[in-house]
Parts: C-alpha cells; sequence; structure tokens
C-alpha cells in the first residue's frame, strides 16, 4: 500500500532550472577540485622529501669520504675527523638542525652525537638510490627527525670494513614547505574554482534566458490571447516544450470557440421559440383563441424548444467526447435494436412501413453508449421525418471482419446538390424543416469516432426515390490495429 506523502515534502518547492545546472555543474567540479587539490599536496610533499633525503645522503657521503683505517689485522679500526662544522653547508638556514653519529665496523661509536638511536632497520631490497642507503622517521632530543643512513666501505693498507653513517635533521624546514605548498595549492585551486563558477554562471545565466523570456510573454498576455507562442531564436531543447504548449492552447482556443459558438447560438435559436410561445400566452390571455387551440399550440411550441435545446445540449457534449481518453466498447446492433424500439410509435404514427435487418449477433465499436444511441436516434428521426405517409424506411446494420456499418433508407425527396455540402453545418435544414442539427451532431459525432458517413440519393428510372444514410465505424477489435 503506498503512502500518502508528509504535508511538509508536498509544499517543499522544487528548485528552479538555474539552481539545478549550477548545482548539477558546481558540485562534481568542486569535488574533483578538492581531490586534485589533495593529490597535488601529497605529490608536492613526496617530491620535497626526495630533495631533502637526497640532502641527507649527500651529508652522509661527504661524512664517508672523510673516514680512515687505521691498525692491522684485528687492531684494525675506523678513524673519522669530521668536524660538526662540516655540515654547516647543508644546513639550509637556521630553522632546522642536523645530527650525524658514525659507527665502526663492530657498531661502536667513531664520531657524531652518541645519544642518536642506532639503525635498527634493513636496507631496501630496490632502493632509488646505488648506494647502500636507508631514510627512516626518529625522534632525537625530543623531537621528530628525518634520518638517513649510509653503509660505507672504508679500506686503508692495513685492513678494510664497513662503517656506518647516520645523518639526522629536524622537520621544521620541511614543515615550513609543506605549508607554503598548501597554500599556494590552495590559492590556485580557490581561483580556479572561482574562474569555474563564473564561467558556469554566465553559460547557465545565457542558456536560461530564452526560458525566462517565454515566462515573462506568457504572464504579460492578456487572459484571453491563446495565440501559438512564437519559436524564434529558441534553443533546440526548448521546441519539444514550445510546441506541445502550442498544441494545448490551440486546443483550449478551440474548446472556446466552440463554448462561445455554442452561448451564441443557443442564445439566437432559443430566442424564437421562447418569443412565440410569449406571443401565444398573450393571446390565450386577452382570449383571442379558443383555450384548447392555445393549449395545443403552446404544448407544440413547448416541444420543439424542448427537442431543439436537447439537441443542441448533444452537439456540446459531442466536443467532451473528442477530449475524452479511450472510450468503452459498445454493441452497436444492440443500440440499434433499442433506438428502433424507441421510435416504434412515431413510424406507427407516420403509418410508415418499417423493415429492420442486423445481420450480425453483436458489433462491437469502441464509442461511448450515449454517442451510438444519438447517432442512430438523430439518422432514424430525421428519415422518419421525410418519409412520406406510407412510405418505405429501412434500417440495416452489417459488419465484416474490420468495420460495421448502419445504412438507413427512407423513401423521401432526397437532398438537392447545392444542400449537399452544408447539411452537416448547425442549422442547416433541408426541406423537411427541423432546427437543422441532426445531421450535424451526426457529423460530429462520426468524426470523433474516426468514422465515416455519406449521404446518397437513391435512384430509379432517373429520379430520386428516396435518400441512403450510411455511417462506417470500426469494430474494437481492430481500433488498435
Amino acid at each position: 500500500m503506498t503512502r500518502p506523502a508528509p504535508q511538509g515534502a508536498a509544499q517543499r518547492p522544487a528548485l528552479s532550472l538555474r539552481s539545478t545546472l549550477l548545482i548539477g555543474i558546481l558540485l562534481p567540479v568542486l569535488v574533483l577540485v578538492a581531490v586534485n587539490t589533495v593529490s597535488l599536496y601529497r605529490q608536492a610533499l613526496r617530491a620535497a622529501d626526495t630533495a631533502y633525503d637526497r640532502t641527507l645522503l649527500a651529508s652522509a657521503k661527504s661524512i664517508g669520504e672523510q673516514l680512515e683505517v687505521a691498525g692491522a689485522g684485528e687492531q684494525a679500526h675506523l678513524i673519522a675527523k669530521v668536524p660538526y662544522s662540516a655540515l654547516e653547508t647543508f644546513e639550509a638556514d637556521n630553522r632546522s638542525q642536523m645530527f650525524y653519529k658514525v659507527s665502526g665496523f663492530a657498531g661502536e661509536r667513531v664520531s657524531g652525537f652518541a645519544e642518536l638511536p642506532a639503525w635498527r632497520g634493513r636496507l631496501p631490497d630496490h632502493g632509488p638510490y646505488a648506494a647502500l642507503v636507508d631514510f627512516y622517521d626518529d625522534v632525537f632530543r625530543g623531537q621528530p627527525v628525518r634520518v638517513a643512513v649510509l653503509l660505507q666501505p672504508v679500506a686503508g693498507v692495513h685492513g678494510q670494513g664497513m662503517a656506518t653513517i647516520q645523518v639526522a635533521e629536524t622537520l621544521e624546514l620541511r614543515e615550513t614547505l609543506a605549508r607554503q605548498i598548501l597554500v599556494n595549492t590552495l590559492w590556485r585551486q580557490a581561483l580556479l574554482v572561482l574562474v569555474v563558477t563564473l564561467v558556469v554562471v554566465l553559460v547557465v545565466q545565457r542558456a536560461t534566458r530564452p526560458v525566462r523570456a517565454i515566462s515573462a510573454l506568457l504572464r504579460e498576455r492578456g487572459e484571453n490571447d491563446l495565440s501559438p507562442i512564437a519559436t524564434g531564436a529558441a534553443p533546440r531543447e526548448l521546441l519539444p516544450l514550445i510546441d506541445a504548449t502550442n498544441q494545448v492552447m490551440a486546443r483550449l482556443a478551440h474548446l472556446l470557440e466552440n463554448q462561445k459558438r455554442f452561448v451564441r447560438d443557443t442564445a439566437h435559436q432559443l430566442r424564437t421559440p421562447l418569443a412565440v410561445l410569449r406571443t401565444q400566452l398573450q393571446s390565450a390571455q386577452r382570449g383571442d383563441v379558443d383555450p384548447a387551440q392555445a393549449m395545443h399550440e403552446m404544448s407544440g411550441t413547448v416541444e420543439r424548444a424542448t427537442l431543439l435545446a436537447n439537441q443542441m445540449l448533444s452537439l456540446a457534449k459531442v466536443e467532451q467526447l473528442r477530449q475524452q481518453g479511450d472510450a468503452p466498447v459498445s454493441d452497436w446492433a444492440a443500440i440499434a435494436r433499442d433506438v428502433a424500439l424507441d421510435l416504434a410509435p412515431l413510424i406507427a404514427g407516420n403509418q410508415i412501413d418499417f423493415e429492420i435487418e442486423i445481420e450480425t449477433a453483436a458489433a462491437p465499436v469502441q464509442a461511448h453508449e450515449w454517442a451510438l444511441r444519438e447517432l442512430t436516434r438523430n439518422l432514424l428521426h430525421n428519415a422518419i421525418v421525410h418519409s412520406p405517409g406510407h412510405g418505405r424506411l429501412a434500417m440495416a446494420l452489417v459488419a465484416d471482419a474490420r468495420h460495421a456499418a448502419l445504412t438507413i433508407a427512407d423513401s423521401g425527396p432526397g437532398i438537392a446538390p447545392a444542400l449537399r455540402q452544408r447539411l452537416f453545418q448547425p442549422f442547416a435544414a433541408g426541406e423537411g424543416g427541423g432546427s437543422g442539427l441532426g445531421l450535424a451532431i451526426c457529423h460530429e459525432i462520426v468524426a470523433a469516432l474516426g468514422g465515416e458517413i455519406h449521404l446518397d440519393n437513391r435512384m430509379h428510372l432517373g429520379r430520386v426515390v428516396g435518400l441512403d444514410a450510411t455511417v462506417r465505424l470500426a469494430q474494437a477489435d481492430n481500433t488498435g490495429a
């Protein structure tokens, strides 16, 4: 079961297009810049450590060059004549200090700082230098130091051996350089972010200008202005939205025009029967007409006005049919039988020889039942009105694999060629009189259902003997094909 969203979440305003673009572009850029800043900082630190480690190695090698061997055999020992002042050339400034220690062949201290911790590590398998050197971090006199260890072979006239040289440096200079590298990196990345932000803001501002222009244009329009939006220089991405909006406006304009026309036609057409009814009522009140005759005349006027109003409402309802979605499937054959049964008293009253032939048990059509009923009723009623007394009237419904066709054939005078094209227009009545809405309603229903309607004079021996009205609609099983 789906739970309704919280009220606060439903009322939360959506982000604007500009905000969405800015967040969607700047957020990945900021993440990338942050990752790049960390990466650059670490690379710079590794480069600085490599440079300072080379300085320590150079110091160790300089000390190794001052070593000598004294004595012979088991009495051979190492002599280091390296004063501390020899390390001053390797001190970059007063912010760092360097210490050294030289150990003999047996690990004894020969020179340097005795409290400098002895090396307990091992040489790397694949070091970056050809010399036997190792670098490690340690603590000396309470300060963190970086230490370089060099195993220096020493040979003399009376003996040879392996000396161990340790050179340590405090980290003040390295830390200062690291901070400087970090500040420089941050400044450059901040400038890059600023430039990217300005470019993105300008690009997004320019890209969303057509949207703001269309919004302003719509806000400035009059309440009855439903004209299409001009595409102008709108980008291609906005063209589908503009086209869809223009289609909606066209449908709204069509609906409003039909509504105005309905109101105008209703006011015009109902004014005449109401005026006639008022005149008849006034004549009856003055005693100019017999009361029974006056009631009969007013009854006929009311009946004609009611029929006109119902037909106009049906014509307006057909327009709603166009706006609705998929209609249900209705059986046209059953509806045709019901309509014929409903109008049977009118057929009998006019003494018309009526014949009905429905060849199919069912004719499924995708349409609302009221639409098929209104269509069939108007066609049959129109044929009854135009058929002479003791005339013939036939209604047939046939169906094949794809379509269903209803034909109503009367024995009336037919239609003149000049009147044929405007019979489907509202209030265009033929020779038999009437409101002129029946065929207009039929035409609109058939058009809404995607079918065809034809009115053809039936000829015999060169003269018109009747009119055939044929409606052809697709059966429901083939609608989606």
